[in-house]
This record gives C-alpha cells, structure tokens and sequence, in this order.
C-alpha cells in the first residue's frame, strides 16, 4: 500500500485564484511572449513563491514610506465583538434562547471595542501634539471587524491616519470603513503579513481574542524572548480573561519560561492604562 502523502498542504495561490492547470501551461505564443511581470498565471505557478514573498513584503514598505507612517502601535483582538450601542440593540431584538445568548455575550464583551475606540483616539490626540512624522505612534491593525475596526475607528474619527493590514481567508475578510485611504493592504501569506505588523511595532496592545490572536501575541513574545527584535511594551487589556485562558504562573512553575519572560507583559485594564504604560517607555510628553 503506497502511503497517501500529500504533495503540498498549503492552500496555494492557484488555488485562492481558481486557476486550472492549463490556464498555467502557457503553451500558446500569445501567454508565452506576455512580459512576466503582467502575466498573472506565469506570477501564480508555484515556482515563484519566493517573488510572490518578496512583493507582498515591498508594496506595503513602499507605500508605508511614502506616507510617512515610521511608528505604529499594533493593536489586535477578537473580530467578534462589536460596540455597546449594537449589543444593546442586540439585547433588544433578543427573543430566542439563542439570540438572547448571544446577546448576553455580545453585552459582556462590549467594553473592550469602546476600550480599543477609546485607545485608536487617545494615540490620534497624541500624534496632532506632533509636528514630525519621526515621533508619531500611528495605529496598525488586521484591518477587519471587531477590535481591529475599533482601535482603527478611534483613530480615524479623531483625523489620524489609520492602518490595515487584511489577509485573505475562505470566508473573505472585507476591511473595515475605518482605514485611511492608501493605508489599507491585502495579504495572501500570514508570516508576511505578520512581519508588517512588526517591522515599525513600538508597542502590541492586545485585546481578548482566539486562535488568531494568540498566534499573533506569542509569535511576538518569542520574538523577544529570543532576542531577535528589540523589547518593547506588550500590553494584554483585561487581565481576568488573560489569566483565565493562559495559565501563566504554571509555565513558570514548570520552568518553560523565564520570570524574565513574563516582565515582558503588562496586564491594564483601561485604554487610558495602556497609553500610560507607552507614554512612560518612551518617555513621551
């Protein structure tokens, strides 16, 4: 029996693009003698990854650039929560076991989108205190609903510039209205993406969330942990839920991580705590 390994277990971009195989052939003079940089089919085979890689790392750099954005401020939690006012009317249309459930938890979790609103615009008022890019702290997000639409909408309502950094998914992800124009970016690869959120991070100012934000938190904290980026505040609003769903102190009793590794984190509660604890790293007025 011939065992059943699979060729490639990643969803590939020719996959995403739903391109069959012989639209890839290229066996025709007219796809063949197309210049390779406009030719999508020749872009997506799997051969040119790495171009693919590279690109999806330029673009948003360039861009980036060009607009002036040297500090961010990644900001990242559930996409499932939405404001107060909607869970109230949640609430209100609630007449089912199931609606009202879900009511109940859209009321419990609601703070912390007013939180990440209350943040995106306590950093805007700081950034219109500045007359130069180089000392700006602009807000980056995945640039989808949520905490993310929140911390960016605080920013957005107050006039700052406002980043998203959206992937695409099998349910697609649309960006939310809250991204500044020219600031809004679309990834096919989570460790490009991921790098973006990085490469200008002063600080991480993670709210609760699932899989995907404790990919993106502990991808961080290994980051420092093995020194390869400068430490920075990590910042983990709601101190209940973190403690509850990480069981931190057993890591340490068990010896997997260092109490040095854990003076990494700071445990606020408010959006007003968060930008203290970054005022004071940086030392900002």
């Amino acid at each position: 029996m011939s065992p059943r390994l699979p060729v490639n277990n990643a969803q590939t971009i020719t996959d995403f693009l739903n391109l069959q195989k012989s639209q890839l052939a290229e066996d025709s003079s007219k796809d063949s003698y197309q210049f390779a940089f406009d030719d999508q089919a020749f872009l997506a085979r799997r051969e040119t990854l790495g171009l693919r890689f590279q690109l999806e790392l330029l673009k948003p750099e360039i861009l980036l650039h060009e607009q002036g954005i040297k500090h961010t401020i990644t900001v990242f939690g559930s996409t499932r929560f939405i404001s107060c006012d909607k869970a109230q009317d949640l609430e209100k249309q609630a007449n089912t076991p199931e609606t009202i459930a879900e009511a109940k938890r859209a009321l419990l979790h609601c703070k912390y989108y007013d939180s990440a609103r209350e943040f995106g615009s306590i950093v805007a008022s700081y950034n219109a205190t500045q007359s130069e890019d180089r000392n700006k702290l602009h807000i980056a997000t995945g640039g989808g609903p949520g905490i993310m639409e929140a911390a960016n909408r605080g920013a957005f309502e107050a006039g700052d510039k406002s980043i998203g950094f959206n992937i695409s998914l099998p349910r697609e992800q649309y960006p939310n209205p809250y991204l500044t124009p020219g600031l809004s970016f679309r990834f096919h690869y989570f460790a490009i993406r991921k790098m973006h959120f990085m490469l200008r991070a002063r600080a991480i100012v993670a709210y609760p969330g699932g899989f995907g934000s404790f990919d993106e938190l502990f991808e961080v904290l290994t980051l420092m942990q093995t020194k390869k980026v400068e430490r920075f505040p990590i910042i983990l609003v709601g101190k209940a839920f973190w403690l509850e769903v990480i069981n931190f102190k057993q890591m340490l009793d068990h010896g997997v991580i260092d109490q040095a590794d854990m003076d990494l984190i700071h445990f606020v509660e408010t959006a007003d705590e968060a930008w203290v604890v970054i005022r004071n790293w940086y030392q900002l007025a």
